[in-house]
């Protein structure tokens, strides 16, 4: 029985002639081949698209309302919140969890921009202040999303969107008065020190960013009291890890003024947009059987062409001895070549194009449809070799029954033929 190094050896010389040249030229074997890069490349882009799709909504959604939020049990799921006292030993208790980036108090109140040319429903959040000019914590997110101006270092200044901005008419530097609508209407000047842009034109034309104790005074509370604590984690495959942890942490504690926590992350206050995004990998998954699908079609109907140019060789072998299963072998060797040609290919093109998108955004899209400006690409390395190594196996799987046509082959007919 002839060994695997004699059976590669026999399909190497059937894939390469003497001279170097490959003899699977055929235009079928080379429709095959270019099935196979074509399938792989889709399917390397819509796996690294939709990873980078999924990656950058969620990151900007966080950005915004953070991993998970420690409220008051009565919160009416507006952004009129009722206050929880936030001590530092909850605060510290909360970061020493594992994979917490940061724990921060914070603080919501909706109100209304008006300016001499227009005026905007907007939600003034309020951050810890952070005046040593680091921006650690909540303040990275739109320090890293910050287009024009600088981050609020007093009090009465806030960072406003590009959306508010052309809506507004305002430009940084200037003052802008924020109405707050309660029993009484109550104004408050701030001073515009900064744009920012996240694309996300839902948040964007929503949020104005500035001091916690603005919120701190319009509602009267104490310096220890806030809307809620924010708390970002360092991946989000930890989030259910640390959104366990936290709940036990506050479960059955009331703060000093007898308020229950309520815990909530990030899935809970966005059940539509993430319901959305999970799609996706519904998406994801068809594209990826259909691709292997039209590779796995393309590649029998390039094997069965191999074997039938072959026929002679089929018949030499068999009138000297050599069983089908071996002769099987040989051309799945010689398919699993032509396979591993096109997987190559297919990932240089499939990780070309996908380079190019993440260097220099030169695909575009709707933000105000899609929540992002450009194509988003994240690249998932285990993903891929997963992608890979399963097409392979898929592929040669595929060629185990169009292969045993090499059994119906006998040295009778091909001498008949001959």
């Amino acid at each position: 029985m002839p060994t695997y190094s004699s059976i590669a050896f026999l399909a190497k010389r059937l894939y390469y002639s003497q001279q170097g040249e490959r003899r699977s030229s055929r235009p079928a074997v080379r429709v095959a081949l270019a099935g196979i890069v074509i399938g792989m490349t889709v399917m390397i882009a819509t796996v690294c698209i939709v990873k980078g799709f999924k990656q950058t909504v969620a990151d900007k959604v966080a950005g915004f309302s953070s991993h998970i939020q420690v409220v008051n049990f009565d919160n009416n799921n507006t952004y009129e919140m009722q206050p929880v006292a936030v001590s530092d030993s909850l605060i510290n208790k909360l970061s020493a969890i594992p994979h917490v980036v940061y724990a921060e108090a914070f603080a919501t109140k909706p109100g209304i921009i008006k300016t001499d040319n227009a005026f905007q429903g907007v939600v003034f959040k309020g951050l810890a202040p952070d005046f040593d000019g680091s921006f650690t914590g909540p303040w990275d997110f739109f320090k890293s999303n910050l287009v024009e101006g600088r981050l609020p270092e007093a009090e009465n200044e806030v960072v406003l969107s590009r959306e508010l901005q052309r809506t507004l008419l305002l430009q940084v530097g200037e003052p802008v008065y924020c109405y707050f609508v309660e029993e009484q209407v109550r104004a408050r000047k701030l001073i515009v020190t900064g744009i920012y842009e996240t694309g996300f034109m839902e948040y964007d034309r929503s949020f104005i960013i500035g001091n916690i104790n603005v919120v701190r005074r319009l509602n009267g509370w104490s310096d220890n009291q806030a809307s809620g604590i924010e708390i970002r984690v360092d991946r989000r495959e930890n989030l259910d890890y640390v959104d366990d942890r936290v709940f036990f942490a506050t479960a059955n504690r009331l703060d000093e003024d007898g308020n229950a926590y309520y815990v909530q992350n990030l899935m809970q206050q966005n059940p539509a947009i993430f319901s959305w995004l999970d799609l996706l990998d519904m998406n994801m998954l068809i594209i990826i059987i259909l691709m292997l699908c039209v590779a796995g079609f393309n590649m029998i109907s390039g094997l069965i062409i191999l074997i039938l140019d072959s026929v002679p060789f089929i018949g030499t072998m068999k009138s000297l001895g050599m069983n089908n299963r071996s002769l099987r072998a040989v051309f799945l060797v010689q398919a699993t070549l032509l396979i591993g040609r096109g997987l190559l290919w297919g990932n240089i093109i499939g990780l070309g194009l996908c380079a190019i998108q993440y260097f220099t955004h030169l695909v575009p899209l709707d933000a105000t449809t899609y929540y992002v400006n450009y194509v988003p690409v994240a690249f998932d390395w285990p993903t891929w070799l997963l992608l890979n190594i399963g097409t392979l196996i898929i592929s040669v799987l595929i060629l185990l029954l169009p292969s045993a046509i090499v059994a119906r082959i006998s040295p009778a007919q091909v001498m008949r033929f001959e």
